[in-house]
């Protein structure tokens, strides 16, 4: 495997009705270096009665890696809930389990950049030695890179960072040429994608991301110009993840699903950044 930038099968591309091991074995099959989890398909490994030792043999078994933790959610409220606070301590636990070092966080309450840096400032310092990686979402309270370059910025904190993600960049309609080598150098991760030329409608946005993306490079946003973005500002992602969240993919079946997102994710790549896949 990449130690630098492992290949990552995202979480959501898999779904979350698989067993670990189907998904682990779905992954590698299909030329994948990492899996990505969230904490609730972390969760979902326990309640099959597999114990931490367990999940790190069969991820020994099969030669792979969880190299991809997510995904910390309303962190800018006064009042989080205990289910909130408790999938935010998993996440510190999956890191310390899987030897990750940064954890995916979106934000769909917004608040002003003042704000909302203060409350990433103090979730940055309960994280300790972990990166948190702020993911700006068209539909969200972080909607573009301005604004979440302000917040990452305003927070003062060295372990706060940003990840990218073709959907939500090109959904956001944001042109190639502002991702300076500045705001780069706070890029932990990328996820690539493919979207449709024409989006849902503004209200149904979400609906799209969650259930209608395409594999890289298949359909009409030109995933290689976003990888070429990434490459030539300078970013050297943690994970290369593959977020294909799409209800037709998978409905033809894990390993189909697996296989499939791969393979065209490997001929992006080959074509922008070969030496990510070399």
């Amino acid at each position: 495997m990449s130690k630098k930038n492992p290949i990552t099968v995202s979480s959501w591309t898999l779904g979350d009705q698989c067993k670990f091991e189907d998904r682990v074995i779905a992954a590698k099959e299909a030329g994948y270096e990492g899996i990505g989890l969230r904490a609730e398909t972390y969760v979902d490994a326990l309640n099959e009665g597999l114990h931490d030792e367990d999940i790190l043999a069969i991820l020994d078994k099969h030669d792979m890696k969880v190299t991809e933790v997510e995904y910390i959610v309303q962190w800018c409220e006064e009042h989080r809930s205990y289910e909130q606070k408790y999938k935010e301590q998993m996440c510190f636990h999956m890191c310390e389990l899987f030897g990750v070092g940064h954890i995916n966080c979106g934000l769909m309450e917004n608040y002003s950049v003042e704000y909302t840096a203060q409350k990433l400032k103090e979730l940055c310092q309960r994280a300790g030695k972990y990166i948190i990686g702020v993911e700006p979402m068209p539909y969200s309270g972080i909607p573009d890179l301005k604004k979440g370059w302000e917040v990452v910025k305003a927070s003062g904190c060295d372990n706060a960072m940003l990840i990218l993600d073709t959907w939500h960049w090109v959904r956001a309609d944001q042109p190639y040429d502002i991702l300076t080598p500045e705001i780069a150098k706070k890029v932990i991760s990328i996820q690539i994608n493919d979207a449709y030329k024409r989006p849902y409608a503004a209200p149904i946005l979400r609906d799209e991301s969650m259930h209608d993306r395409l594999a890289p490079g298949t359909g009409a946003k030109d995933t290689a110009g976003f990888v070429k973005m990434i490459k030539d500002a300078g970013v050297d992602p943690k994970v290369v993840g593959v977020e294909v969240i799409s209800d037709a993919i998978l409905g033809k079946g894990l390993k189909e699903a697996a296989a499939y997102t791969y393979e065209n994710t490997e001929k992006v790549l080959k074509e922008v950044w070969p030496e990510l896949v070399d």
